[in-house]
């Protein structure tokens, strides 16, 4: 790899300061003059109708401004197709939306909440997705017959992926020298929880004219997604810093209603900010996955034929769940090379909280489910997982249908290099005894090793837009509106840019998220901030460079090409000697305007294996993760902290941890989540670390001037179901759902009926 002034070092983030000291501002920093506190009225039953609504009394209170229930909401609807109304005289499960109170406090917006009286028809709860698509089982919306959505996401155009139907499946099966039949479950709907709950701040600067604050991943598509929904007002949104999102702070569109809608009845600002509590009970959770598969191999691990259905339950309301099939069902082909398919996913709607975007996107959903049905066969060939991963994985010249529903051939690297050092660092030939077998046992502890992959091509997902603006004081600024969700990435976005104009580090500045002033971005989301956005303030800085030398030529008695520019000076590379500042060249009412963009390009996945290495207690059916090796290939490391950060980040939040513990636990007696607090659900603490290494190959990848792409997004996705595979290497048998509970363990033991 070429060395560089900036790239590959560590170097301090851009914002760090800031952050320490308190000067950053989060959602709950933002105070426009007169603003008030929106709250909103939970449902306690999982599906009933509203009867009667009596509100005089909340109304009546001191300090509360506006009171609003189903009978004055706007015709706004959220998820794909539109189906989720903002308040319903229906309500589809516990903490579903009831009424929305504006007040001067938050505390007197809650007063006045317990003064609402609501007279409910309860109705049958279904929790089961496949229950809930039986003739006879209650009915969530007269929109959709048997609970089932509709196919396809608009969002990602007229042909949007909604199945993977490749070849021809029996003549696949016939070649196969294995079969094998299973079903698998990615069902515990864990909860993310970024440390700051979601939050929106709503001020009308006229009746067409609507300013958002928002804790989110992108602005860009915060306007984007709201405008449709309120009807084509025109939009702006403000990204705060974002206190981690891991996905699911990316759409907020019902926080964004809610808020919207007491603004404008009020005449003033409001702010909707969950509290932990309300974080965990009412907000989104990740789709649940259940596959139940067929799959034939080759005695040489060529898969011939994949088929089965991919039955996702939404709960009661689907953000895009769709989209995230259509995602899921590119990664599935990106994983596993195989010329025949029919994989049919069945979205459904039942009474357990709505589903919304959390970090994996469809992809960490599909594949914790599918890839443990895959390797059923592979164990019936008698194969190595390992050797099977690499010999399946997506080369270069390979091609897949992605979200779009096109066809797209692979022009990225080879990863088995990455594979193989990434197993020579875990020691796994040491360690593999074959499939249902330990590593070792030393009495009631059992060891168990296993192996997940991923790969995701949406790190060149939609179009990037950037400006970058060369000042007489030889500093530069980007115009990008790129959120900041905790990874860092907007620092590294300065680091390409000081790059490109050689400049200092602390030369060269970023401008806020703001729709108003930035050009497009599509966000910070699939691992596209490395690629997409990369690409895009390289080039908007390539852009400035170059019209910065055609200034200057004259002044030096030089062609353009044959310039350079170092430290904010300006000279010829033939005669460095004769260097002039920025500021000879355009003076001190004069600045230079670069612009840049990318396109959208699938044809980059990206790569990421996950080893692991899990002691079970035979006697208590605990299951503790001893050591975790990641292993990729991101082509040049841009800052290596933020790179490692956002590996070792892929434990929690909904990530490898959901194989274990991390899970929320719903009730279907009553439809509440039970475990909805920092003490029943369960998280891994410092102490509870494991021995956690990375491995990082920088093989140069055909992307932008600097050949890297993104990883962070998909690290937590190959986790679930490599550690499901090292617990049942311990045990002996197949365990088939998450979380690998100690119940399950003592079952799988023959302890436990």
């Amino acid at each position: 790899m070429a060395e560089y002034r900036h790239l590959g070092k560590p170097t301090p983030r851009k914002d760090a300061r800031d952050i320490v000291t308190g000067k950053i501002q989060y959602i709950d920093d933002i105070r426009p003059p007169k603003m008030l506190y929106g709250k909103v009225l939970k449902s306690p039953h999982p599906h009933a109708s509203i009867k009667n609504i009596d509100v005089s009394r909340a109304e009546a209170y001191p300090g509360v401004k506006a009171v609003l229930t189903y009978k004055n909401m706007p015709p706004w609807r959220a998820g794909t197709p539109p189906h989720r109304r903002l308040l319903d005289s229906k309500v589809r499960f516990v903490g579903d939306g009831v009424a929305l109170v504006a007040a001067e406090s938050p505390e007197i917006a809650e007063e006045a909440l317990e003064l609402i009286v609501v007279d409910y028809e309860l109705l049958p709860a279904v929790y089961d997705p496949e229950e809930a698509t039986r003739p006879g089982a209650p009915q969530l919306y007269a929109d959709f017959p048997g609970n089932v959505f509709p196919r396809g996401a608009p969002e990602f155009g007229p042909h949007a992926l909604q199945e993977i139907v490749l070849g021809d499946v029996d003549k696949g099966f016939r070649e196969a020298d294995f079969i094998s039949e299973g079903t698998y479950a990615y069902e515990n709907i864990p909860n993310p929880l970024p440390p700051e709950p979601p939050g929106v701040v709503a001020h009308w600067e006229d009746p067409t004219h609507l300013t958002i604050w928002i804790a989110s991943q992108s602005a860009s598509m915060n306007r984007m997604v709201t405008q449709p929904f309120m009807g084509l007002i025109d939009v702006r949104a403000i990204s705060t810093q974002c206190g981690g999102s891991y996905g699911t702070k990316n759409g907020n569109l019902m926080q964004i209603g809610w808020a919207a809608v007491l603004a404008r009845a009020t005449g003033r600002p409001v702010q909707i900010y969950l509290s932990k509590e309300e974080h965990f009970t009412t907000y989104t959770l990740r789709l649940g996955s259940r596959i139940r598969a067929k799959v034939g191999i080759k005695k040489d691990g060529t898969v011939t034929a994949v088929a089965g259905e991919w039955v996702v339950n939404a709960g009661a309301a689907a953000e895009t769940a769709q989209g995230m099939v259509a995602v899921g069902c590119g990664e599935a082909q990106v994983a596993i090379r195989c010329q025949n398919w029919n994989l049919q996913p069945r979205v459904v709607c039942t009474n357990r909280n709505p589903s919304g975007v959390v970090r994996g996107f469809g992809g960490q959903e599909l594949k914790s489910a599918l890839m443990p049905v895959v390797t059923l066969a592979v164990e019936k060939a008698g194969l190595d997982p390992l050797e099977f991963y690499k010999k399946n994985f997506v080369k270069k010249g390979d091609g897949y249908f992605w979200r779009d529903g096109n066809w797209h051939v692979c022009r990225g690297v080879d990863y088995t290099r990455a594979m193989d050092r990434g197993a020579e660092v875990f020691g796994w030939k040491e360690k593999w005894k074959g499939w249902c077998q330990p590593t070792s046992v030393n009495g009631a502890k059992r060891v168990g090793v296993g192996v997940g992959i991923h790969g995701n091509a949406d790190i060149g997902e939609d179009p990037s837009e950037a400006y970058v603006r060369l000042n007489p004081d030889g500093t530069a600024v980007i115009s990008v509106c790129a959120s900041e969700s905790g990874m860092g990435q907007r620092s590294s976005l300065c680091k390409m840019v000081a790059e490109v104009l050689d400049l200092p580090l602390d030369k060269v500045n970023i401008s806020p998220p703001d729709t108003l002033v930035n050009p497009f971005d599509f966000g910070m989301v699939g691992s596209r901030g490395t690629y997409a956005i990369g690409a895009a303030v390289i080039n908007a800085a390539e852009d400035a460079r170059k019209k910065l030398f055609e200034l200057a030529a004259p002044v030096l008695g030089a062609k353009p090409e044959d310039l350079k520019t170092r430290d904010g000076r300006l000279f010829p590379v033939y005669q460095p000697e004769k260097s002039v500042p920025w500021r000879r060249v355009l003076g001190i009412m004069q600045t230079v305007l670069g612009q840049g963009r990318f396109e959208t390009d699938f044809t980059l996945p990206n790569f990421m294996m996950v080893f692991a290495e899990v002691e079970v207690d035979g006697e208590t059916g605990k299951a503790d993760l001893r050591r975790i090796v990641t292993t990729t290939d991101c082509g040049q490391i841009i800052d290596p902290l933020v790179l490692e950060g956002q590996l070792h980040g892929s434990l929690g939040a909904a990530g490898t941890d959901t194989a274990l513990f991390e899970q929320s636990i719903l009730d279907q007696r009553t439809g509440r989540i039970v475990n909805c607090n920092m003490i029943d659900y369960k998280w891994r603490t410092y102490p509870d670390l494991p021995d956690f290494q990375t491995v990082v190959l920088e093989t140069p990848i055909d992307s932008h001037r600097f050949h890297a792409i993104g990883v962070g997004e998909i690290s937590t996705a190959p986790g679930p179901a490599a550690v499901l595979m090292a617990v049942s290497n311990a045990v002996c048998k197949r365990i088939t759902d998450y979380p690998a509970t100690p119940e399950k363990v003592l079952r799988a033991l023959g302890k436990l009926q």
